[in-house]
């Protein structure tokens, strides 16, 4: 396997800067008071939460832990840590027994099943936060995960905003290193927590560093499939990788609307309230 991490390296300072800017012009565009991050005591949720932080103070910015009965105890260690740290104001608001609700009633559910469950009890918790202390929820999930469609359709990506989604994860760790995440929390192995054991790379069946290289070839340099092949990577792997971009794009856009009139909405009606700032 070839080794194309070095043309992953960003310019940290800069990116920081605009991924508070968004942050701070998105808020204020919106007339929310802040930020409700669910914080899951990952990478991924830690960087967020450092970022609302720079942009939005701290008092702004609202942490919820959403153990599950399989959650981790390092889990809630790890965010209880994040919390401390950048002095946020945090809840605790367990699912357990709202999802058990649903699972009970089938016994015979797959472990992935009950994640996505899981995922949109969060994001339940997150929205009811949001309308009760006026604040956006902010979304942790980060571009490779976007590519592969690794993520909750309307759970952990039914967000307002999305500050990391343009960050391979190996730029994520480079941001997190940069703005002074726990040490602990960024070399831990990724896991969405979902069930006992649960880890991304084991889900996945690769390893991040690798299925970084594959995305930033195929979609940022626009390599063809043949050609990123021929960097040295395996052929089954690279068709694997680009085979669930383009099944899974339809979690990055909004649902599909079959156009009837003169001004349909997402196409010829498109309403640039992010330009213009009303």
């Amino acid at each position: 396997m070839p080794d194309l991490l070095h043309r992953l390296k960003i310019n940290t300072t800069l990116a920081r800067r605009i991924l508070t800017g968004f942050i701070a012009d998105q808020i204020a565009k919106a007339g929310a008071k802040g930020a409700v991050i669910g914080l899951s005591g990952g990478i991924d949720s830690a960087v967020s939460a450092y970022l609302s932080v720079e942009a939005l103070g701290a008092k702004n910015v609202l942490a919820v832990r959403m153990p599950y009965r399989t959650s981790s105890e390092s889990s809630m260690t790890d965010a209880d840590a994040v919390i401390a740290e950048l002095g946020i104001p945090a809840v605790t608001a367990p699912i357990t027994d709202m999802a058990d609700a649903l699972i009970h009633q089938f016994p015979d559910m797959s472990d992935v099943r009950r994640g996505n469950i899981m995922a949109r009890m969060r994001m339940i918790v997150l929205y009811d936060q949001s309308a009760a202390r006026s604040l956006l929820p902010m979304g942790t999930s980060n571009k490779t995960e976007f590519l592969l469609g690794y993520s909750t359709l309307y759970g952990d990506s039914g967000v307002a905003l999305q500050p990391i989604a343009d960050l391979y994860k190996a730029q994520v760790r480079q941001l997190a290193q940069d703005i002074g995440v726990p040490k602990q929390i960024i070399d831990k192995p990724p896991s969405a927590d979902l069930w006992e054991g649960q880890t991304d790379e084991g889900e996945l069946g690769f390893t991040y560093n690798d299925v970084d290289q594959v995305l930033y070839l195929l979609v940022d340099e626009r390599y063809t499939v043949e050609q990123t092949v021929s960097e040295g990577f395996d052929a089954s792997f690279v068709n694997s990788v680009w085979g669930r971009v383009k099944s899974n794009h339809y979690k990055r856009t909004m649902p599909n609307i079959p156009k009837l009139g003169s001004r349909a909405i997402g196409h010829d009606f498109l309403y640039l309230r992010d330009y213009t700032g009303r």
